[in-house]
């Protein structure tokens, strides 16, 4: 179903990190964007799709007006907004946002850090942008903050302190069902393996809390009202969003699940783990049931990799890229 095409060489091999790949497909100069943390340095490609062209760039970790910093960096995700991209990169420090291309930092957000050492780290972690014009990102105490992007400029504010976690936020994911009008928009994920799900707004509503396992959910996506989450046990759930009820179960990796994926015109489904094992799923929604069936399509073995990020490369599922810790390429699938 899908065949290995050419590596993409990056810079410096990927940190261990949850979701540690990010895409952003760039159409109309037909190009795709990867960013790929490794310690305190965002490694990101821009590569053209014939495959001739690719130039890097390195993003450090630091705050305004600081030459170098340690500070580590837990997650860089792209945030695609109607009138405007933004790469997104969260650390111990703060949260920067920058042009999608790594150009400009156009926001920085220092994290409040205790003068006294704590047993409690302080990080950010989980991004999403949410309808028009807003940025989630969630912190190590469980807030979520809400930022205000607007359409052009620098004036990105924060509007929005989100209080529905008792430990660190893992992911976050917005509805990503192709145009679609949905009650829940958001969904939140933490290391106990507890799921918010959000109505967005001028203040984002609380709309369901659906109880973890003492188990962190790492990945966590929503599609046509549905959470699909995956968990260091190797699980995957399906959920309806707004009542919490429990769709499907799979037991899909033998090891902690690090990234999982939709492709949202196909319902393609991607799973990632520290098994070595990518797999496809193809989820079905049923209207008259408002039920949502998950099976296995294809799986590819990486072989002696701990696989940290996979992504596919646009919304129908053809492509898809996979990074793996201490490894120095992202290796990319494209269908047969």
């Amino acid at each position: 179903m899908y065949h290995k095409e050419k590596s993409i060489q990056i810079k410096n091999s990927a940190s261990a990190l949850y979701n540690n790949l990010g895409v952003l497909r760039i159409a109309p100069r037909r190009l795709t964007y990867f960013t790929v943390v490794h310690a305190n340095v965002v490694n990101m490609v821009s590569a053209s799709w014939d495959g001739l062209n690719y130039s890097h760039r390195q993003l450090q970790s630091k705050e305004p007006n600081v030459s170098t910093s340690t500070s580590l960096i837990t997650q860089a995700a792209f945030c695609a907004l109607p009138s405007r991209d933004l790469l997104v990169v969260t650390s111990q420090k703060g949260i920067q946002m920058y042009e999608s291309d790594g150009s400009i930092m156009v926001y920085w957000h220092a994290l409040d850090i205790p003068e006294t050492t704590t047993a409690q780290a302080v990080f950010a972690r989980g991004i999403s942008a949410v309808c028009e014009s807003y940025i989630c990102v969630g912190l190590s105490t469980g807030a979520i903050l809400v930022f205000d992007v607007p359409s052009k400029g620098s004036n990105i504010t924060l509007s929005d302190v989100m209080e529905g976690h008792k430990e660190s936020i893992t992911d976050m994911a917005s509805q990503c069902c192709g145009g679609e009008v949905c009650i829940a928009d958001l969904v939140s994920a933490d290391d106990g393996g507890n799921l918010c799900v959000w109505q967005s707004g001028e203040e984002f509503k609380l709309l369901n809390h659906i109880p973890g396992f003492d188990i962190s959910c790492s990945s966590v996506k929503l599609w046509k009202g549905t959470v699909v989450a995956g968990y260091g046990t190797g699980q995957i759930r399906l959920y309806e969003a707004v009542t919490g009820i429990l769709h499907a179960e799979v037991n899909a990796h033998a090891r902690w699940i690090y990234s999982l994926d939709i492709a949202p015109f196909s319902g393609l489904l991607l799973s990632a783990a520290e098994d070595s094992l990518v797999r496809v799923w193809h989820l079905t929604m049923t209207p008259e049931s408002h039920s949502v069936e998950i099976a296995h399509l294809y799986n590819e073995c990486v072989t002696d990799t701990q696989i940290c990020g996979a992504k596919f490369c646009d919304g129908d599922g053809y492509a898809f890229a996979v990074t793996g810790y201490d490894l120095s390429e992202i290796i990319r699938y494209t269908q047969s």
